[in-house]
């Protein structure tokens, strides 16, 4: 085994598997996550994680990387070395933070009454919790630029965020504002790079506002979602920024007591039997 597989399975050891959702029943020869689970978490085969940690596979790509770092909870000196170890440039200026420190994640868990989720800068999904999938879908099968919110909104995929044509002509300015201004922060991205250039491909109305150069940053706004069995429920969206990155955690709340407040919770109940 190499350094790189000592180090993958060292981490999977810690990790207790109810921490991500998973059940710590039944027979485990070790404490922490099999190796099935870290990829499925991950999105990587479990047949290529066996290959990396025994040293049959070389050059995992960044963002498989940042996926693992991820999911096994790494610091960020260990999302670092994680990085060095297989080869790839630690992420630094010129390019996104994609990392999730644990406290991010554990505050992740914490806030499981409301639907949150985390963002990278691009507006690519990283993270969720069960609330938020039950309120939104869940994403768990959606691979590459599907997590992406307006990789989805441009090329038509289903959402469940109800808008008048007022308001999509305004969440599309300030789609393509932001992220003109995130392709500014991050001119070594190539994930950004990457987005950008499918848009313009993809998208004729994106083309046509990326050629407008306008410049726009995400604010909180009052969001009508249409959920399959309780129906429309109207919620405030607020984002907060991460300190010391441009990560984004979202979170839709209603005001306590209210008809929002009831449709909420039903949303989660609902949606936590299906998930089960």
């Amino acid at each position: 085994m190499t350094e790189l597989g000592q180090a993958l399975r060292g981490w999977r050891d810690r990790i207790p598997p109810d921490t991500l959702g998973l059940p710590a029943g039944g027979r485990r020869r070790l404490p922490g996550l099999r190796r099935e689970e870290l990829a499925m978490l991950t999105g990587v085969s479990a047949d290529y994680l066996t290959r990396l940690e025994q040293g049959r596979a070389v050059n995992p790509s960044a963002q498989v990387l940042a996926s693992l770092a991820r999911v096994l909870q790494l610091s960020t000196p260990e999302r670092d070395y994680l990085f060095q170890l297989a080869g790839q440039s630690v992420p630094g200026a010129g390019r996104m933070v994609t990392h999730l420190t644990p406290g991010v994640q554990r505050l992740l868990r914490r806030l499981d009454e409301f639907p949150v989720s985390v963002h990278d800068a691009a507006g690519t999904i990283l993270a969720w919790n069960d609330a938020w999938a039950a309120l939104m879908g869940d994403p768990s099968g959606w691979r590459g630029h599907e997590r992406n919110i307006i990789w989805r909104y441009f090329t038509g995929r289903p959402g469940r965020v109800v808008r008048d044509p007022a308001q999509d002509e305004a969440f599309e300015l300030t789609c393509v504002g932001d992220l003109r201004a995130v392709a500014a922060r991050y001119p070594r991205d190539e994930g950004v790079r990457g987005l950008v250039a499918e848009l313009l491909a993809a998208s004729p109305r994106f083309a046509e506002l990326w050629s407008a150069g306008g410049v726009a940053d995400w604010r909180g706004e009052r969001k009508v979602i249409r959920h399959p069995e309780v129906g429309l429920v109207e919620v405030d969206c607020d984002v907060y920024l991460v300190h010391g990155t441009d990560l984004r955690v979202v979170a839709y709340t209603a005001e306590p007591g209210s008809e929002a407040a009831e449709q909420l919770a039903l949303t989660r109940v609902i949606g936590l039997q299906s998930l089960r």
